[in-house]
């Protein structure tokens, strides 16, 4: 099958153009929450996943350390650990597929392979996504960093907060469900408490222990639930 003709294909390429559009705006808030230029663009390259990026610059912007900012970049970059495991038995890459996929296996990528029934589709659909968003994300990111860079003082311009709406932009949409929207409003009640006793980039890791002694509260009942099941079976 040409690739032109591969729903897959088309499917990644637009997503891919659609996402990458978002480079831009990271650049430049990243810009203005103090990173240079170079330090923008290398975070894109080697990090490359958007939640933990707007939430390095987030943290960095509001005055946090480097070691707050890469906390809590990490644990929203957990989920990517889980995609890696889905994507590597959907597709069993090989050699440098392997570190490639690895590199590029983000929300978007994973999402676009797992839509598809046909092998040769999910492969098609996931290079697609993925290759496209990297190449794309990378060169909106400098774009973003660029103009943002000489655009001057960000308070000037309102985007000395822009990073955290971001973020919110970008997390609002997963919020589908009650128990989701409990969990964001009690780390965001616990954000707001601790905020004036700790420095700046500790709330929101105390959010995410928050989040997870939740999801591990309420595993453990399901987990005991399911156990009674099995030995009354």
């Amino acid at each position: 099958m040409k690739l032109r003709a591969s729903p897959a294909f088309r499917m990644g390429l637009s997503i891919a153009v659609a996402t990458g559009l978002y480079g831009i705006s990271f650049g430049a808030l990243s810009v203005a929450s103090g990173l240079t230029v170079w330090q923008t663009i290398a975070l894109s390259v080697l990090m490359f996943t958007g939640g933990s990026q707007f939430a390095f610059i987030g943290v960095i912007g509001g005055g946090g350390t480097g070691s707050a900012a890469f906390g809590a970049a990490a644990l929203l970059g957990v989920r990517n650990v889980v995609y890696g495991m889905q994507i590597n038995r959907m597709l069993s890459p090989r050699g440098w597929r392997r570190l490639t996929a690895a590199q590029i296996t983000i929300d978007e990528s994973t999402a676009t392979a797992a839509a598809q029934a046909d092998a040769d589709e999910q492969r098609r659909g996931f290079w697609a996504a993925g290759a496209g968003i990297y190449i794309l994300w990378n060169l909106f990111t400098a774009l973003g960093a660029v103009l943002g860079d000489a655009m001057g003082d960000p308070k000037r311009w309102g985007l000395d907060g822009a990073a955290v709406a971001a973020f919110l932009g970008l997390l609002w949409p997963r919020l589908r469900g009650r128990e989701p929207v409990a969990i964001a409003v009690a780390c965001a009640v616990v954000t707001v408490a601790v905020v004036p006793l700790t420095a700046p980039g500790v709330p929101i890791l105390i959010a995410a222990v928050v989040a997870a002694v939740w999801g591990w509260l309420r595993h453990e009942p399901r987990a005991q639930l399911a156990a009674g099941s099995e030995e009354r079976s």
